[in-house]
């Protein structure tokens, strides 16, 4: 049977970066989904995964920087449909491309198991009134990147699917500017440093991700620069993405011994002075990027939470 009579309740695409060159298709897409191997193995033996609009024949076929890989999810994968609901969105910047949020802590961006309603996603089909880019399907219409629940900040979506394959391809080359706040354990002896680290999802747990020899996962390049060292015990840094990996901020920071406050994860649980805090101290306070129509760099900036604020008050006081 071709793909186009098989039943689809999504399809999603994924732009192959210069940093996966040769890199092994289904470790590729393992990475970028929820998905296991296995599962992906299973697509594409149902031929429903295309590359650059051909079926893969093998999921060892290493994929080359440019390339376009189209992934037809079978119905049971997803729910069919998601509600648009009318939330209180803090829109930083909106025209006929693109919307930029600023988003609180605490809200998924996209339906998902445990998560069916109240997503960014329902949020946005309402304010757009349905205006979102098609590319990834019925349950994450515009999404062209994710922060996780608890980190809060910049998110951008795409109206069209122009404004989709153009933002999509930059954060593909990694041309996106992206700076993170976070406070993290322990103090740093030099103010500057680089973490350059392969990463891929944990063999033995499907929903964290973990640093593993360059030949087994996807480079990920996190810069940061202490930007207060507070107490010494906790210190204030600012991170800069040159790739943007599911949990790298997170994982990285934990690989040199700095895990995030809060990130009981990959980090310790916080002591009782911080029992009441929901997960990690992560802000994407900047995201820049060359506007699809016009072709200008845009940059904008998001302030720091009060909760951010508080944290960072209290440490100083300690």
């Amino acid at each position: 049977m071709e793909n186009s009579e098989k039943a689809v309740s999504e399809i999603r695409e994924f732009i192959i970066s210069r940093g996966d060159d040769n890199l092994r298709l289904d470790i590729f897409l393992t990475e970028q989904t929820e998905y296991t191997r296995s599962y992906i193995q299973k697509l594409i033996k149902q031929d429903r995964i295309l590359l650059d609009d051909k079926p893969v024949k093998k999921s060892g076929q290493p994929v080359c920087a440019g390339q376009t890989i189209t992934v037809s999810f079978p119905p049971a994968a997803t729910p069919d449909k998601v509600e648009p609901e009318n939330m209180q969105l803090s829109v930083v910047y909106e025209d006929d491309d693109v919307i930029l949020i600023d988003k609180p802590k605490g809200m998924v961006v996209h339906p998902a198991a445990g998560h069916p309603s109240h997503t960014l996603v329902n949020g946005l089909l309402y304010h757009c009134k349905g205006q979102l880019s098609a590319i990834n399907g019925v349950i994450r219409p515009g999404i062209v990147h994710r922060i996780d629940r608890d980190t809060t900040g910049i998110l951008i979506a795409c109206k069209n699917d122009k404004a989709h394959h153009c933002l999509a391809e930059q954060f593909a080359e990694h041309s996106i500017t992206r700076k993170y706040q976070a406070v993290v354990y322990h103090n740093f002896k030099e103010d500057d440093g680089t973490v350059d680290q392969a990463l891929a999802r944990d063999a033995r747990d499907r929903k964290k991700m973990s640093v593993v020899p360059a030949e087994k996962g996807r480079r990920a390049v996190t810069h940061y620069h202490v930007l207060d060292h507070l107490n010494n015990r906790f210190n204030h840094i600012e991170c800069r993405l040159e790739t943007g990996r599911t949990h790298q901020i997170r994982v990285h920071m934990a690989y040199i011994h700095h895990p995030l406050l809060g990130d009981t994860v990959y980090g310790p649980k916080p002591d009782s002075a911080f029992s009441s805090l929901e997960g990690q101290v992560l802000h994407a306070g900047t995201l820049g990027f060359i506007h699809p129509t016009t072709h200008q760099y845009m940059e904008f900036t998001s302030e720091l939470p009060p909760y951010f604020v508080d944290i960072l008050n209290r440490l100083k006081k300690t």
